[in-house]
């Protein structure tokens, strides 16, 4: 409340001075002393007639009488341009925001100095540095945001350069293992994430939130994995492969989390499975994967796997005997006069005698839970 009275006040005062300038321009001043009385030549000092500063005094009082009105109408536009800028604003992530912000300023130096070398043209002098400040302004922000990423690992190359300078003969002797192994250092936390898990695409959002501490360590191999299944003449296999490729852009762009890419291989094993395990073993890192087999395999050879589906599993809501819920029966069950409904999650909730009430939003109470390798299961039934 308070800063749009400021607001008014400001724009009464800016309507105020637009007027009395106005009126100003409208009637000429005299700038030779005349004779008139002393308060008439008092006035003359200031290098006005009394015609002249009667005239600013009525243009500016004019121009408050407009402003007054008005001020209410642009706090309100001033109000609603600010929100949708916020709101613009909330949906963009912060480093694109930053990224923005650091572009148009360094568009706007350039076109400040660009435009100091056009100001002496007549005429178009005076225009020519505004038009340099959109263009300049708008092309700093587009490509600052579009090629932040690439902008980053360029200022990153000089430090990496010379971090890295006296491994390079190592690294051109033996390019199997990431940098940190080779120095003898096992305390970066990797996490190596196999194909399913990548294409699942859960593990995007999981990186976000921040629960993962440590660097994301992806094999070339699997890479490779994905592309082949990205160049597959299955169209099913085509889109999953591209969603997996997609995914590793979204967290290399997104993700709070440091992100590797290992050029280590072991030619003598085929399963890209089995690479990844070995690889775990060598670097000491745990595998991220919702592959069950996998995961038993991983635990027979003594690696830690981070499994999502437990970890989905464990954060659902918990479902006790006695509980209400709304729910849509949506299916029939496998069972004579079962309905089937399931949670935003996925749980899925059979319910007794819900087959009557197929299609319909229906308020049920909660008998047992079941927990299962695929999942929780929910038994209820109808309360009406």
């Amino acid at each position: 409340m308070l800063l749009e009275r400021i607001l008014r006040f400001f724009i009464v005062l800016i309507m105020a001075i637009v007027g009395g300038t106005l009126f100003e321009l409208a009637v000429p001043t005299a700038n030779a002393y005349f004779t008139a009385p002393l308060w008439h030549e008092e006035i003359a000092v200031l290098g006005l007639s009394p015609a002249g500063l009667l005239c600013i005094l009525c243009g500016t009082a004019l121009g408050g009488m407009i402003g007054y009105p008005l001020a209410p109408f642009v706090t309100g536009w001033l109000r609603r341009l600010s929100l949708w800028v916020e709101a613009q604003l909330g949906k963009m992530p912060t480093r694109d925001v930053i990224a923005g912000a650091m572009g148009l300023f360094i568009g706007l130096i350039i076109a400040r100095l660009l435009g100091d070398a056009f100001f002496t043209i007549p005429i178009v002098g005076d225009y020519i540095p505004i038009v340099f400040s959109i263009v300049l302004g708008y092309l700093g922000v587009h490509i600052m945001v579009r090629k932040q990423q690439e902008l980053a690992e360029v200022f990153d190359f000089i430090p990496r350069f010379f971090r890295d300078m006296p491994r390079v003969r190592e690294a051109r002797v033996a390019p199997q293992a990431p940098a940190a192994v080779r120095d003898g250092q096992t305390d970066r936390q990797y996490k190596l994430l196999d194909t399913s898990v990548i294409i699942d695409g859960r593990i995007a959002d999981i990186c976000e939130t921040g629960f993962l501490e440590g660097t994301l360590l992806i094999p070339v191999f699997v890479l490779e994995e994905l592309q082949h299944i990205a160049d597959s003449a299955d169209s099913l296999k085509r889109v999953r492969g591209r969603r997996g490729l997609d995914i590793l852009q979204k967290i290399r762009k997104e993700s709070r989390m440091k992100v590797e890419i290992t050029e280590a291989d072991f030619e003598e094993i085929a399963e890209v499975d089995s690479k990844l395990l070995q690889l775990a073993q060598e670097v000491g890192g745990k595998i991220i994967t919702n592959d069950f087999n996998l995961n038993k395999v991983a635990q027979l050879r003594g690696v830690s796997v981070l499994n999502i589906n437990a970890l989905s599993n464990a954060v659902k809501p918990v479902a006790i005997p006695g509980d209400l819920m709304t729910v849509q029966i949506v299916r029939p069950g496998k069972e004579h006069g079962q309905g089937l409904a399931y949670l935003d999650d996925g749980t899925m909730i059979v319910v007794d005698g819900g087959y009557r009430c197929m299609n319909e939003v229906v308020s049920v109470e909660v008998t047992s839970a079941l927990q299962t390798a695929a999942g929780r299961m929910i038994f209820a039934k109808l309360t009406r």
